[in-house]
Protein backbone atom coordinates (compact mmCIF):
# COMPACT_ATOMS: atom_id res chain seq x y z
CA UNK A 1 0.00 0.00 0.00
CA UNK A 2 0.97 3.62 -0.97
CA UNK A 3 0.49 6.02 1.49
CA UNK A 4 1.36 9.77 0.66
CA UNK A 5 2.49 12.07 3.71
CA UNK A 6 0.64 15.44 3.60
CA UNK A 7 -1.47 16.02 -0.08
CA UNK A 8 -3.29 18.57 -0.28
CA UNK A 9 -7.17 18.61 0.21
CA UNK A 10 -8.16 19.34 -3.17
CA UNK A 11 -12.42 18.51 -3.62
CA UNK A 12 -14.87 20.23 -5.69
CA UNK A 13 -15.25 23.20 -4.06
CA UNK A 14 -11.38 24.31 -4.51
CA UNK A 15 -11.86 24.00 -8.06
CA UNK A 16 -14.83 25.63 -8.65
CA UNK A 17 -13.09 28.40 -6.55
CA UNK A 18 -10.14 28.43 -8.53
CA UNK A 19 -11.88 28.14 -11.74
CA UNK A 20 -14.08 31.29 -10.93
CA UNK A 21 -10.68 32.81 -10.04
CA UNK A 22 -9.44 31.98 -13.54
CA UNK A 23 -12.44 32.69 -15.60
CA UNK A 24 -12.61 36.37 -13.57
CA UNK A 25 -9.82 37.21 -15.52
CA UNK A 26 -7.94 38.82 -12.48
CA UNK A 27 -5.43 36.59 -11.08
CA UNK A 28 -3.03 38.59 -9.17
CA UNK A 29 -3.74 40.27 -6.13
CA UNK A 30 -7.39 41.05 -5.78
CA UNK A 31 -11.12 40.21 -4.28
CA UNK A 32 -10.16 36.15 -3.48
CA UNK A 33 -7.14 37.54 -1.30
CA UNK A 34 -9.36 39.69 0.03
CA UNK A 35 -12.02 36.87 1.07
CA UNK A 36 -9.09 34.98 2.59
CA UNK A 37 -7.99 37.41 4.22
CA UNK A 38 -11.12 38.02 6.84
CA UNK A 39 -12.43 34.54 6.73
CA UNK A 40 -9.00 33.76 8.58
CA UNK A 41 -9.48 36.95 10.70
CA UNK A 42 -12.95 35.83 11.53
CA UNK A 43 -11.88 32.06 11.83
CA UNK A 44 -8.84 33.25 14.55
CA UNK A 45 -10.57 35.98 16.05
CA UNK A 46 -8.60 39.47 15.10
CA UNK A 47 -9.73 41.90 13.13
CA UNK A 48 -6.93 41.71 10.73
CA UNK A 49 -5.12 39.52 8.81
CA UNK A 50 -2.85 40.33 5.52
CA UNK A 51 -1.58 37.61 3.23
CA UNK A 52 1.42 37.15 1.62
CA UNK A 53 3.91 34.46 -0.21
CA UNK A 54 5.28 32.66 2.45
CA UNK A 55 5.37 32.44 5.98
CA UNK A 56 9.00 33.55 5.79
CA UNK A 57 8.16 36.62 3.78
CA UNK A 58 5.42 37.27 6.09
CA UNK A 59 7.87 36.91 9.36
CA UNK A 60 10.43 38.57 7.58
CA UNK A 61 8.01 41.61 6.68
CA UNK A 62 7.11 42.22 10.76
CA UNK A 63 10.73 42.09 11.67
CA UNK A 64 11.59 44.41 9.21
CA UNK A 65 8.80 46.81 9.94
CA UNK A 66 9.56 46.90 13.56
CA UNK A 67 12.84 48.26 12.50
CA UNK A 68 15.74 45.14 13.21
CA UNK A 69 19.53 46.54 12.39
CA UNK A 70 22.77 44.35 13.17
CA UNK A 71 23.13 43.49 16.59
CA UNK A 72 19.78 43.70 17.29
CA UNK A 73 18.51 39.94 18.60
CA UNK A 74 15.72 37.60 18.17
CA UNK A 75 15.10 34.91 20.71
CA UNK A 76 14.09 31.39 18.41
CA UNK A 77 14.17 27.53 19.40
CA UNK A 78 16.66 25.58 18.12
CA UNK A 79 14.18 23.23 17.71
CA UNK A 80 12.20 24.64 14.23
CA UNK A 81 12.20 24.96 10.71
CA UNK A 82 15.79 27.09 8.91
CA UNK A 83 13.15 29.49 8.12
CA UNK A 84 12.54 30.78 11.65
CA UNK A 85 16.27 31.73 11.99
CA UNK A 86 16.80 32.82 7.97
CA UNK A 87 13.48 35.30 8.45
CA UNK A 88 15.56 37.29 10.97
CA UNK A 89 18.80 37.29 9.85
CA UNK A 90 17.19 38.52 6.13
CA UNK A 91 15.40 41.55 8.60
CA UNK A 92 19.25 41.98 9.63
CA UNK A 93 19.33 40.78 13.17
CA UNK A 94 21.17 37.62 15.03
CA UNK A 95 18.79 34.89 16.03
CA UNK A 96 19.57 33.77 19.29
CA UNK A 97 18.91 30.09 19.72
CA UNK A 98 17.56 28.41 23.14
CA UNK A 99 16.17 25.19 23.64
CA UNK A 100 13.40 24.06 24.54
CA UNK A 101 10.71 21.21 26.56
CA UNK A 102 9.73 17.73 26.54
CA UNK A 103 6.97 18.84 24.32
CA UNK A 104 8.56 19.96 21.34
CA UNK A 105 8.44 23.83 22.42
CA UNK A 106 10.10 26.86 23.39
CA UNK A 107 10.08 27.34 27.25
CA UNK A 108 9.28 30.49 28.90
CA UNK A 109 12.09 29.59 31.15
CA UNK A 110 15.10 29.42 28.49
CA UNK A 111 13.92 33.09 27.05
CA UNK A 112 13.34 34.74 30.08
CA UNK A 113 17.29 34.01 30.63
CA UNK A 114 18.49 34.88 27.05
CA UNK A 115 16.99 38.40 26.95
CA UNK A 116 19.76 40.95 26.60
CA UNK A 117 19.02 45.07 26.18
CA UNK A 118 19.47 43.45 22.74
CA UNK A 119 16.72 41.59 22.46
CA UNK A 120 13.89 43.19 20.36
CA UNK A 121 11.14 40.00 19.98
CA UNK A 122 10.80 36.19 20.50
CA UNK A 123 9.52 33.84 18.10
CA UNK A 124 8.12 30.53 19.86
CA UNK A 125 7.17 27.93 17.54
CA UNK A 126 4.13 25.71 17.77
CA UNK A 127 5.91 22.51 16.96
CA UNK A 128 3.33 20.04 14.52
CA UNK A 129 0.49 22.57 15.94
CA UNK A 130 0.75 22.36 19.67
CA UNK A 131 0.95 25.64 21.24
CA UNK A 132 3.28 27.24 23.28
CA UNK A 133 3.00 28.91 26.80
CA UNK A 134 1.98 32.38 25.24
CA UNK A 135 0.62 33.44 28.39
CA UNK A 136 3.65 33.02 30.65
CA UNK A 137 6.12 34.18 27.59
CA UNK A 138 4.07 37.64 27.85
CA UNK A 139 4.18 38.18 30.66
CA UNK A 140 7.77 37.69 31.06
CA UNK A 141 8.00 40.52 28.17
CA UNK A 142 5.98 42.95 30.43
CA UNK A 143 7.56 42.31 33.68
CA UNK A 144 9.19 45.47 35.26
CA UNK A 145 13.04 44.38 34.96
CA UNK A 146 12.42 43.20 31.41
CA UNK A 147 11.15 46.36 29.97
CA UNK A 148 13.80 48.49 32.18
CA UNK A 149 15.91 47.29 29.73
CA UNK A 150 14.31 47.30 26.66
CA UNK A 151 16.03 49.67 24.08
CA UNK A 152 13.52 50.64 21.76
CA UNK A 153 15.69 52.52 18.97
CA UNK A 154 12.75 52.79 16.41
CA UNK A 155 8.92 54.93 16.39
CA UNK A 156 7.58 51.43 16.31
CA UNK A 157 10.14 50.65 19.04
CA UNK A 158 8.73 52.88 20.78
CA UNK A 159 5.18 52.61 20.70
CA UNK A 160 5.86 48.67 21.41
CA UNK A 161 7.73 49.34 24.57
CA UNK A 162 8.43 46.19 25.30
CA UNK A 163 9.64 43.10 23.40
CA UNK A 164 7.72 41.84 20.66
CA UNK A 165 6.30 38.37 20.56
CA UNK A 166 5.68 36.74 17.48
CA UNK A 167 4.62 33.41 17.18
CA UNK A 168 5.36 30.96 14.22
CA UNK A 169 2.18 29.35 13.87
CA UNK A 170 3.28 28.26 10.31
CA UNK A 171 1.58 24.33 12.22
CA UNK A 172 -1.00 25.78 14.11
CA UNK A 173 -3.49 27.27 11.96
CA UNK A 174 -6.92 25.88 13.96
CA UNK A 175 -4.89 25.06 17.74
CA UNK A 176 -6.78 26.27 20.62
CA UNK A 177 -5.03 29.15 22.48
CA UNK A 178 -7.84 29.91 25.03
CA UNK A 179 -11.07 29.07 26.37
CA UNK A 180 -12.80 30.04 22.99
CA UNK A 181 -11.85 27.76 20.73
CA UNK A 182 -9.63 28.26 17.35
CA UNK A 183 -8.90 31.47 19.14
CA UNK A 184 -5.68 33.16 18.36
CA UNK A 185 -2.73 33.11 21.05
CA UNK A 186 -2.06 36.23 22.97
CA UNK A 187 1.41 36.60 21.21
CA UNK A 188 1.11 40.57 19.44
CA UNK A 189 1.72 38.91 15.80
CA UNK A 190 1.08 35.40 14.83
CA UNK A 191 2.06 34.11 11.20
CA UNK A 192 0.74 31.46 9.90
CA UNK A 193 2.18 29.32 6.89
CA UNK A 194 -0.37 28.10 3.92
CA UNK A 195 2.53 25.99 2.09
CA UNK A 196 1.21 22.91 0.32
CA UNK A 197 1.80 20.23 3.10
CA UNK A 198 -0.29 22.62 5.73
CA UNK A 199 -4.03 22.01 6.95
CA UNK A 200 -5.24 24.82 4.99
CA UNK A 201 -2.82 26.10 1.73
CA UNK A 202 -2.46 28.28 -0.88
CA UNK A 203 -0.14 25.79 -2.55
CA UNK A 204 2.43 28.70 -1.51
CA UNK A 205 1.53 31.25 0.88
CA UNK A 206 1.50 32.74 4.59
CA UNK A 207 -0.88 35.24 6.51
CA UNK A 208 -0.29 37.76 9.79
CA UNK A 209 -2.49 37.53 11.82
CA UNK A 210 -2.28 41.26 14.14
CA UNK A 211 -3.21 41.00 17.31
CA UNK A 212 -1.66 44.41 19.14
CA UNK A 213 -3.58 46.03 21.48
CA UNK A 214 -5.29 49.09 20.32
CA UNK A 215 -3.58 51.37 22.51
CA UNK A 216 -0.53 50.38 20.78
CA UNK A 217 -1.54 50.71 17.40
CA UNK A 218 -4.40 51.32 15.03
CA UNK A 219 -4.61 47.73 13.18
CA UNK A 220 -6.67 48.89 10.31
CA UNK A 221 -3.78 51.70 9.36
CA UNK A 222 -1.18 48.83 10.08
CA UNK A 223 -2.69 46.63 8.03
CA UNK A 224 -3.12 49.43 4.85
CA UNK A 225 0.42 50.25 5.74
CA UNK A 226 1.88 46.99 5.09
CA UNK A 227 -0.04 45.77 2.23
CA UNK A 228 1.32 48.32 1.03
CA UNK A 229 4.96 47.34 1.62
CA UNK A 230 4.03 44.04 0.01
CA UNK A 231 3.34 45.65 -2.96
CA UNK A 232 6.74 47.51 -3.41
CA UNK A 233 5.06 50.21 -1.48
CA UNK A 234 3.39 51.47 -4.38
CA UNK A 235 0.26 53.87 -3.56
CA UNK A 236 -2.13 51.83 -6.05
CA UNK A 237 -2.17 48.25 -6.48
CA UNK A 238 -2.44 46.48 -9.61
CA UNK A 239 -6.17 45.99 -9.52
CA UNK A 240 -7.07 49.49 -8.86
CA UNK A 241 -4.56 50.58 -11.81
CA UNK A 242 -6.75 48.60 -14.20
CA UNK A 243 -9.57 51.14 -13.54
CA UNK A 244 -9.62 53.71 -16.76
CA UNK A 245 -7.50 56.84 -15.91
CA UNK A 246 -6.21 55.24 -13.25
CA UNK A 247 -2.67 54.21 -13.81
CA UNK A 248 -0.66 57.03 -11.95
CA UNK A 249 1.29 55.58 -9.30
CA UNK A 250 4.29 56.71 -6.61
CA UNK A 251 6.99 54.40 -4.34
CA UNK A 252 6.91 55.62 -1.00
CA UNK A 253 8.84 53.64 0.99
CA UNK A 254 11.29 50.76 0.14
CA UNK A 255 9.16 48.12 0.05
CA UNK A 256 9.27 44.05 -1.33
CA UNK A 257 7.43 42.30 -3.57
CA UNK A 258 5.57 39.33 -1.38
CA UNK A 259 1.60 39.67 -2.01
CA UNK A 260 -0.45 36.41 -2.51
CA UNK A 261 -2.11 36.28 -5.77
CA UNK A 262 -6.37 35.59 -6.37
CA UNK A 263 -5.63 32.02 -8.07
CA UNK A 264 -3.44 31.08 -5.26
CA UNK A 265 -5.99 32.53 -2.33
CA UNK A 266 -9.01 30.82 -4.16
CA UNK A 267 -7.05 27.33 -2.85
CA UNK A 268 -7.31 28.36 0.66
CA UNK A 269 -10.52 29.55 0.54
CA UNK A 270 -12.88 27.10 -0.17
CA UNK A 271 -10.68 24.93 2.30
CA UNK A 272 -10.91 27.89 5.18
CA UNK A 273 -14.88 27.69 4.76
CA UNK A 274 -14.72 24.44 5.62
CA UNK A 275 -11.98 23.86 8.17
CA UNK A 276 -13.78 23.23 11.08
CA UNK A 277 -14.57 19.76 9.70
CA UNK A 278 -11.80 18.85 8.08
CA UNK A 279 -9.78 19.61 11.66
CA UNK A 280 -12.46 17.38 12.77
CA UNK A 281 -11.02 14.43 10.88
CA UNK A 282 -7.11 15.27 11.75
CA UNK A 283 -8.35 15.01 15.52
CA UNK A 284 -10.10 11.42 14.59
CA UNK A 285 -7.17 9.97 13.12
CA UNK A 286 -4.59 11.69 15.97
CA UNK A 287 -7.04 9.99 18.71
CA UNK A 288 -6.71 6.94 16.70
CA UNK A 289 -2.54 6.97 16.64
CA UNK A 290 -3.11 7.77 20.38
CA UNK A 291 -5.12 4.81 21.05
CA UNK A 292 -2.97 2.30 19.54
CA UNK A 293 0.33 3.54 20.40
CA UNK A 294 -0.51 3.81 24.24
CA UNK A 295 -0.56 0.10 24.75
CA UNK A 296 3.38 0.11 23.51
CA UNK A 297 5.80 1.25 26.46
CA UNK A 298 8.08 1.98 23.63
CA UNK A 299 6.15 4.54 22.08
CA UNK A 300 5.53 8.46 23.62
CA UNK A 301 2.50 10.10 22.48
CA UNK A 302 2.96 13.78 21.19
CA UNK A 303 1.21 16.33 23.69
CA UNK A 304 -2.28 17.01 22.14
CA UNK A 305 -3.95 18.42 24.97
CA UNK A 306 -3.66 20.76 28.29
CA UNK A 307 -6.17 22.98 29.90
CA UNK A 308 -7.71 25.09 27.11
CA UNK A 309 -4.79 24.55 25.05
CA UNK A 310 -5.06 21.69 22.12
CA UNK A 311 -3.10 20.84 18.82
CA UNK A 312 -4.41 21.61 15.43
CA UNK A 313 -3.53 17.94 14.57
CA UNK A 314 -1.22 19.00 11.77
CA UNK A 315 0.78 15.89 12.21
CA UNK A 316 1.37 12.99 14.49
CA UNK A 317 5.24 13.64 16.46
CA UNK A 318 5.42 9.88 17.60
CA UNK A 319 8.67 9.40 19.91
CA UNK A 320 10.07 6.21 20.35
CA UNK A 321 11.68 5.14 23.77
CA UNK A 322 15.60 4.52 24.28
CA UNK A 323 16.69 4.52 20.34
CA UNK A 324 19.50 5.95 18.60
CA UNK A 325 19.74 8.23 15.77
CA UNK A 326 20.64 5.47 13.89
CA UNK A 327 17.82 3.33 15.02
CA UNK A 328 15.39 5.62 13.83
CA UNK A 329 16.39 6.02 10.55
CA UNK A 330 16.63 2.02 10.65
CA UNK A 331 12.95 2.18 12.05
CA UNK A 332 11.95 5.19 9.23
CA UNK A 333 14.01 3.09 6.32
CA UNK A 334 11.89 -0.50 7.04
CA UNK A 335 8.30 1.64 7.51
CA UNK A 336 8.95 3.20 3.93
CA UNK A 337 9.55 -0.08 2.47
CA UNK A 338 6.31 -0.82 3.12
CA UNK A 339 5.03 1.97 1.13
CA UNK A 340 4.06 4.30 4.02
CA UNK A 341 5.85 7.80 3.63
CA UNK A 342 6.62 9.25 7.51
CA UNK A 343 8.87 11.87 8.28
CA UNK A 344 11.25 13.58 10.86
CA UNK A 345 10.12 17.45 12.63
CA UNK A 346 13.01 18.56 12.71
CA UNK A 347 16.85 18.44 12.62
CA UNK A 348 17.65 20.96 15.17
CA UNK A 349 19.35 23.99 13.42
CA UNK A 350 22.61 23.84 14.97
CA UNK A 351 22.99 20.52 13.55
CA UNK A 352 22.51 22.02 10.20
CA UNK A 353 25.82 22.93 8.19
CA UNK A 354 25.20 26.81 7.85
CA UNK A 355 24.47 26.89 11.55
CA UNK A 356 26.76 24.43 12.55
CA UNK A 357 29.85 26.89 12.46
CA UNK A 358 28.15 29.30 15.29
CA UNK A 359 25.93 27.24 17.12
CA UNK A 360 26.98 23.53 18.72
CA UNK A 361 24.54 20.93 19.65
CA UNK A 362 25.89 20.08 22.74
CA UNK A 363 23.86 23.18 23.95
CA UNK A 364 20.48 22.06 22.91
CA UNK A 365 20.05 18.69 24.60
CA UNK A 366 16.74 18.52 24.99
CA UNK A 367 16.30 19.44 20.87
CA UNK A 368 18.79 16.58 20.14
CA UNK A 369 16.65 14.23 22.51
CA UNK A 370 13.47 15.02 21.13
CA UNK A 371 14.65 14.65 17.55
CA UNK A 372 16.97 11.17 17.55
CA UNK A 373 13.96 9.12 18.68
CA UNK A 374 10.84 11.57 16.78
CA UNK A 375 8.91 10.02 13.57
CA UNK A 376 6.12 12.36 12.17
CA UNK A 377 3.20 10.21 11.20
CA UNK A 378 0.59 11.92 8.57
CA UNK A 379 -2.16 13.33 9.75
CA UNK A 380 -5.15 14.59 7.16
CA UNK A 381 -8.65 14.51 5.90
CA UNK A 382 -8.24 11.89 2.73
CA UNK A 383 -6.71 9.37 5.45
CA UNK A 384 -8.98 6.16 5.51
CA UNK A 385 -9.26 3.59 8.53
CA UNK A 386 -7.43 1.03 6.27
CA UNK A 387 -4.79 3.37 5.78
CA UNK A 388 -4.14 4.37 9.27
CA UNK A 389 -4.31 0.78 10.24
CA UNK A 390 -1.65 0.09 8.01
CA UNK A 391 0.64 2.78 9.43
CA UNK A 392 0.18 1.65 12.92
CA UNK A 393 1.06 -2.08 11.93
CA UNK A 394 4.00 -1.11 10.01
CA UNK A 395 5.40 1.49 12.65
CA UNK A 396 4.97 -1.61 15.34
CA UNK A 397 6.38 -3.94 12.68
CA UNK A 398 9.47 -1.49 12.08
CA UNK A 399 9.98 -1.33 15.63
CA UNK A 400 9.89 -4.78 16.67
CA UNK A 401 12.77 -5.58 13.20
CA UNK A 402 14.74 -3.06 14.57
CA UNK A 403 14.89 -3.12 18.32
CA UNK A 404 14.61 -6.96 19.06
Amino acid sequence: MKISFSPPYIDESVVSEVNDSLSSGWIPTGPKVNALESEIAAFVGVEQVLCVNSWTSGAMLMLKWLGMKPGDEVIIPAYTYCATAFAVIHAGAKPVMVDVGSDFNITPEAVRKAITPRTKAIIPVDIAGYPCRYNEIMQIVRDEDIVAQYQAETPEQERMGRILVMSDAAHSLGASHTAEAYHVPCADVVVYSLHAVKNVTTAEGGAIALNFPEKQFDTEELYRSLRLMTLNCQTKDAFTKTNSGAWRYDIVGLGMKINMADVNAAIGLAQIRQYKSLLAFRQKHFQKYNRAFARWDWAVLPPMREGAMETSYHIYPLRIKGVTEAQRDLIIQKISEKGAAVNVHFVPLPMLSYFATEYSIKDYPQAYLNYQCEISLPVYPQLTEEETDYIIASVVEAYHSVME
